[in-house]
């Protein structure tokens, strides 16, 4: 499998090389030549497959032979080595629970492979590779976890200061040994911008190797699409889910739509964004037009320049009509967000997070207008106890901490404070 930039102005690369630079040259994303086919004889057979089994069938065609076969099955055994249980919440509504994993967030899968790929990669490599990654709230844990200890490997995270909660800033400044964390004063739109522009300052890349965790990186994107896999192995009804997702960046979604695109039967994608309606409002309209990022409740999902819709707009050749016959956008404010975790608790007994409380609102409104589905999946992305400033107010009530979590709490929070100007990232990372 090869790789070519959305820019088209780079040569086509491998998936090694794309893993390790994360970005192409031209300042394009990796796009990969092709999309594969599920063979029928894996869809015959999914409903009885492992997790691992799925997920190496599924990475096997994007990663080809950079890595042997026995190295990639370690991989993905070891990236889907907890539960991803799908859960009834309503009669027709049930989450598809993503955050089992060592951080509690979905993008541990995306990391967990992308980390044990380079952990690979960099066997071969004479000079260390720095991992530089933006985080909006979760990333950042995942990636810090996933490369804790890796030899090889630095970590630099840039996250907006004040815009992620407590539990997702121990996540990824509490660690030490080779991940570093930079508060910027900025937003998440701020830090994506100069991730970018390191990637495309030549003086900087020729002096250190850079790649990056964002959802950008084909290494963290392509796995994403083992979890749509695994829902549908549990799926019991006959007619194919909707399946809304709680969309920020648009990585996760764009995942899914390359899985029903190489065969997965899904009935239709809801895009469930917060107030940051970009897309939302290019499905409506036709119109594509970037906007300043708003602070809300649901703050992994607040990002108004989100990189990977240009990789849903190649999947499509950028038709619209295509485009907007598959995925119907909703935009859920932080009050329709509050007002779903109580009424959802009330009537259920279950505990949504915020980025969750936007996905299952989104799915109902769908469910509620196309009266003929049969009912639908919410990627519940997150677990609430890492928001628990938000719910527990809502629901009067403590979210427990799980144990795993507890020491977090006791390490002390090192970060350090820059502003969201590229000069002084530039000398930071060559210092």
């Amino acid at each position: 499998m090869q790789y070519y930039s959305l820019n088209r102005q780079a040569a086509p690369v491998d998936f090694r090389t794309a893993a390790i630079t994360g970005q192409a040259p031209d300042g394009g994303l990796y796009f990969p030549e092709h999309i594969p086919s599920f063979s029928a004889d894996f869809l015959r057979k999914l409903p009885t497959l492992s997790a691992a089994e799925v997920a190496f069938a599924v990475m096997q065609p994007y990663v080809g032979d950079t890595i042997p076969e026995e190295e990639l099955r370690r991989i993905c055994a070891e990236t889907v080595d907890f539960a991803f249980p799908l859960v009834p919440v309503t009669d027709l509504i049930s989450a598809l629970e993503l955050f089992h994993g060592p951080t509690l967030a979905f993008k541990d899968v995306g990391a967990r492979f992308m980390s044990r790929c380079l952990g690979y990669f960099s066997r071969q490599e004479t000079a260390p590779v720095t991992v530089l990654v933006a985080t909006s709230g979760d990333t950042g844990g995942a990636v810090a976890h996933g490369f804790l200890g890796v030899e090889g490997v630095q970590v630099v995270i840039l996250y907006p200061a004040g815009k992620v909660s407590p539990l997702q800033e121990r996540q990824l400044t509490t660690l030490g040994q080779n991940i570093t964390a930079l508060e910027i004063q900025g937003n998440f739109d701020d830090c994506q911008r100069l991730v970018k522009q390191a990637f495309v300052d030549t003086e900087l890349t020729s002096q250190m190797r850079l790649t990056s965790a964002n959802s950008i990186n084909v290494a963290r994107w392509l796995p994403q699409q083992i979890y749509y896999c695994l829902a549908w192995q549990q799926w019991a009804h006959p007619q194919p889910p909707v399946i809304a997702v709680p969309s920020g960046n648009f990585g996760n979604l764009c995942a899914g739509l390359v899985a029903y695109l190489s065969g997965l039967p899904v009935g239709h994608f809801v895009a469930a964004c917060n107030a940051n309606d970009a897309v939302p409002s290019y499905l409506r309209s036709g119109t594509y037009a970037a906007k300043e990022a708003v602070t809300t409740l649901s703050n992994a999902m607040d990002v108004g320049s989100p990189s990977n819709f240009g990789r849903v707009l190649e999947l499509f050749e950028q038709e619209h009509h295509t485009i907007s016959q598959l995925i119907t956008g909703y935009s859920v404010s932080d009050t329709e967000t509050q007002v779903t975790i109580q009424e959802v608790h009330a009537a259920t007994g279950y505990v949504l997070d915020p980025h969750g409380a936007v996905a299952y609102r989104a799915l109902e409104e769908y469910l509620r207008d196309n009266p003929a589905a049969q009912g639908g999946i919410f990627l519940e992305t997150a677990h609430p106890v890492k928001f628990r400033e938000v719910v527990e107010p809502l629901l009067d009530e403590t979210v427990p901490l799980p144990e795993a979590l507890e020491p977090l709490m006791q390490r002390p929070i090192v970060r350090v404070p820059l502003p969201a100007d590229y000069a002084a990232l530039r000398d930071f990372l060559l210092k």
